[in-house]
């Protein structure tokens, strides 16, 4: 598994508390029976589903570990954007995106939806630094587009349209970041001209 890398953060770091994720209860609202690796395979095998906004989408730097079986198993399901809208930001060194942890303040961010098994978000909350760097948290997304399978209710949007989702997102944050220009989709190569910096270049 990959190693979380360290940030330096500023000396004044504000630390908001992250909501209380009840693990089990998230599961069950994250529709994880319903997703099946298979015919042969057994209902009650835990999934979930992560909104991946930054590095990790198709095209962006960081999409290959989650195409690499090594660390688990992802299945691309659609596109989205948060129902509540989020600061996302490109702060740091390494012009990494980052989600602040303030509903309704930012714009509502467009993402992709994956349905990972247990393997996959262990490996993913090592990847994103989780706790320290990001926190893993229940989000709301709205589906704009659904590759995902047809079938059990379990397995498909709501009648609103909406899925929840992990998110790694972060409370813990340099004060002026939250005065950083609000981005409501991410691109590495975007106009904004900051480049993600890989983490085998640092």
């Amino acid at each position: 598994m990959y190693e979380p890398q360290e940030v330096a953060f500023p000396s004044a770091v504000a630390v908001l508390p992250a909501p209380r994720l009840d693990e089990s209860q998230a599961y069950s609202q994250l529709a994880l029976a319903g997703v099946r690796r298979g015919s042969g395979a057994s209902p009650a095998a835990r999934m979930a589903r992560v909104f991946v906004y930054g590095t990790l989408k198709r095209g962006q730097p960081n999409h290959k570990v989650l195409l690499d079986g090594a660390n688990g198993r992802a299945a691309f399901q659609g596109w989205g954007r948060t129902v509540e809208p989020y600061p996302l930001v490109i702060a740091g060194e390494h012009n990494i995106p980052w989600l602040l942890n303030l509903p309704g303040q930012g714009r509502r961010v467009a993402g992709e939806i994956y349905v990972v098994d247990e393997q996959m978000l262990s490996f993913l909350d090592e990847f994103e630094g989780c706790p320290d760097m990001y926190q893993r948290t229940p989000v709301r997304v709205t589906v704009l587009e659904w590759e995902g399978r047809q079938g059990t209710p379990e397995e498909m949007p709501a009648t609103d349209g909406t899925l929840q989702c992990f998110v790694y997102s972060t409370a813990s944050y340099a004060p002026e970041w939250v005065r950083l220009p609000h981005h409501d989709s991410y691109d590495s190569r975007g106009e904004h001209g900051l480049p993600y910096n890989p983490r085998e270049n640092r």
